[in-house]
């Protein structure tokens, strides 16, 4: 971008954007104490706070996310029948089904931590952010263990799994991606050298 603004300068138009002007607020500095919530000067950490408690219920939508593909892989697997017996009988549907399930239940402790700390005033930012993390990990290893156990069927609409499958993959990557979450934990947690 610095090199098109310094090579050729007429290309780029630099325009203020004015998102949610309301004319007569008062100018930043002026704001009367009245106004202010909490202590002044802590305001970003009051925000973080929000992101904090935000984190903890997405974890929580991706935790009852895991357990509804855990059912639903657990309820097909027990009534389809291949070759004369049920899929569930066989190891390879029944460990991935499994394996999701603990890791959802292992999400769902780090939550309720999380959950504790922030209702208790505590802080809790690495509690929340890898509460959030192992969720939707969690989430996503139990949508595609239920969508494998459903094979094509997975994919028709009567079954709904397509539809959450898709959903569940956004926990991985909004409102915050799981690679910022690690560099969070790496460097606030474990005391690791910022690498961004």
């Amino acid at each position: 971008m610095r090199q098109v603004r310094a090579e050729q300068p007429e290309s780029l138009e630099v325009v203020k954007v004015r998102a949610m002007h309301k004319p007569g607020l008062l100018p930043r500095h002026a704001r009367p104490a009245s106004a202010v919530i909490g202590e002044v000067g802590n305001g970003f950490r009051y925000v973080i706070d929000g992101w904090n408690a935000e984190r903890i219920l997405l974890a929580s939508e991706a935790i009852g996310d895991g357990y509804w593909f855990t059912k639903r892989g657990v309820e097909y697997a027990n009534s389809r029948e291949v070759y004369g017996r049920k899929i569930g009988t066989n190891q390879g549907v029944q460990f991935p089904i499994t394996d999701a399930y603990m890791k959802i239940r292992a999400a769902d402790m780090m939550r309720y931590e999380g959950a504790r700390l922030f209702d208790a005033g505590e802080p809790c930012g690495a509690e929340a952010n890898m509460a959030k993390h192992l969720a939707s990990e969690a989430s996503w290893a139990a949508a595609n263990a239920c969508l494998d156990t459903h094979g094509g069927y997975g994919f028709v609409d009567e079954y709904d799994v397509e539809r959450k499958f898709r959903e569940t993959r956004m926990f991985q990557v909004a409102p915050i991606n799981n690679n910022l979450i690690k560099s969070f934990v790496a460097t606030k947690v474990l005391g690791l050298p910022r690498s961004y």
